[in-house]
Order: structure tokens, then sequence, then C-alpha cells
């Protein structure tokens, strides 16, 4: 069973910034894309930034020139560098990573999730 483990969150004041970590138990290279998601209270989870195998990044329009995905290989872990950060970032950020078998069957993994705050 792969595990995603969050780390980094915390209470920040705006314009401030964050790196969230998301360390896996197995090598990242499985995996098919690994993307950080939000959710703020009352509101559906929402996908952030990601990264896909190929190295290609994905960001969500409100996070752009602000937030940056990256991932180091040899310790299976994604970063989520997070700048210029204002209170509507506010939310539980949540780990994923998709892996797909050669048949096409696609398995999501999520973390447990991390606070981040940010007070104005």
């Amino acid at each position: 069973q792969v595990q995603l483990v969050e780390s980094g969150g915390g209470l920040v004041q705006a314009g401030g910034s964050l790196r969230l970590s998301c360390a896996a138990s197995e090598s990242i290279f499985k995996f098919k894309a690994v993307g950080w998601y939000r959710q703020a209270p009352g509101k559906q989870r929402d996908a952030v930034a990601t990264i896909i195998s190929g190295g290609s990044t994905n960001y969500a329009d409100s996070v752009k020139g602000r937030f940056t995905i990256s991932r180091d290989n040899a310790k299976n872990t994604v970063y989520l560098q997070m700048n210029s950060l204002k209170p509507e970032d506010t939310a539980v950020y949540y780990c994923n990573a998709i892996a797909s078998t050669p048949l096409g069957v696609e398995f999501n993994y999520w973390g447990q999730g991390t606070q981040v705050t940010v007070s104005s």
C-alpha cells in the first residue's frame, strides 16, 4: 500500500512563504502524476499543482507565478513551494499520486493532509 506523508504546513502571515513536502513510501517514478490539492472549509477539493512523470507541470490559475511544484527523485519526495501567500490560500493541502497499470487501470493515493493558514 502506497503511503504519502505531507509536512510543512503551518500559520504564516500574508505575503509569507511555506514549503510543503510529500514523502512517498515508494519510488515516485512509478506514478503517472503527483500533485497537490487543497480544500477549504465548506468547499470542494481542488487541484493546485501537478507534476507529470515526464517532468511537466500544471498549476491552477490562482497560484500561477506564486507556487512551484518540484520533486527530488532520490528522496521520493514532491515539494510545493508557496510564495506570496494570501488569506484565500488557507486550506488543508493534500498530496495525491496516481499510479497506472499496463492495462490502464488507475489508482489514486492520498496523504492525510496538512493545514495551511494565512493570516491577513
